[in-house]
């Protein structure tokens, strides 16, 4: 019965005949599964303009979105010599090695500075489609040098996360930048030197546990999973069934976990005007 399903082959066009691919020109918005055309969405700054749904953006174009022009980047070139010479379904250095042709990044995160709307700040943005976006010793490192900068110039820190946290290859290596980088942060609250932490879809783990709650203002883009374990482990662990929206941003502001939730249309101008507040204005 094979031939039932054979399938014809595909008449090639008539001579002359245009040709049309649409395939890769459209997305479905996981929020209201409306079938969007991918440069209006881009244009729209990758936000559902139906629903609202805020699609994951990687790390470049968000410091393009929240940046006023050129920038300077540091500690490009620093990479992870894997500690532990860890081994899990393959060698993590070979993965480091398909993540960065992947990314065309050595590490999960940017460090910039650079002007929001003519004020000079130190700008770190997560990747998370580099191991999701996990903190090993790079990032731990270079986040932490982006906040002794700040230190040292007396310049206001963003840190955006995205993040699945810690990251595992590189075992208690990874944990101890939670404590470098706290520390360096209580070095930067002692010197009043301002700090906004900006939380997107996911951000969870170990970075929740130390940067990304330790802004002087902690806010967050819609619908935005935050929080330390998934929600499904938390539910295998204490046996009950959570809230609707556990574990999202706006739940989380309700409950005074954040100070505000932010459209990303509005991202740029609310740090402006907190910075105003913070640093007087320019």
């Amino acid at each position: 019965m094979a031939w039932f399903s054979r399938k014809k082959p595909t008449a090639p066009p008539p001579p002359g005949e245009r040709t049309v691919r649409t395939e890769g020109l459209w997305e479905k918005c996981p929020g209201c599964s409306q079938i969007l055309w991918r440069k209006t969405l881009q244009e729209n700054l990758h936000v559902c303009p139906k629903c609202g749904y805020h699609f994951k953006i990687d790390a470049l174009t968000r410091v393009k979105l929240l940046l006023d022009g050129e920038w300077e980047e540091h500690d490009r070139w620093m990479r992870s010599l894997d500690p532990l010479e860890f081994t899990d379904a393959r060698p993590y250095k070979q993965r480091l090695a398909t993540m960065q042709e992947k990314t065309k990044m050595l590490d999960a995160v940017i460090s910039v500075t650079g002007k929001l709307h003519g004020r000079v700040v130190n700008l770190c943005v997560l990747e998370l489609n580099f191991i999701g976006g996990s903190m090993g010793c790079v990032v731990g490192e270079k986040i932490t040098r982006a906040i002794e900068r700040s230190l040292a110039q007396r310049i206001p820190l963003i840190i955006v996360s995205a993040s699945g946290g810690a990251r595992m290859q590189e075992g208690a290596v990874s944990l101890m930048q939670m404590a470098k980088i706290s520390a360096a942060l209580m070095r930067l609250d002692e010197a009043a030197v301002p700090y906004i932490s900006v939380l997107t879809d996911p951000t969870t783990g170990g970075v929740t546990a130390s940067f990304a709650m330790l802004g002087d203002l902690n806010i967050a883009e819609p619908g935005a999973l935050i929080g330390f374990a998934g929600p499904r482990v938390i539910e295998q662990t204490i046996r009950q069934k959570l809230p609707e929206g556990f574990q999202r941003s706006e739940f989380l502001l309700q409950h005074g976990f954040l100070d505000a939730v932010v459209k990303r249309s509005e991202l740029k101008s609310y740090i402006a005007k907190a910075l105003n507040v913070f640093c007087g204005p320019l």
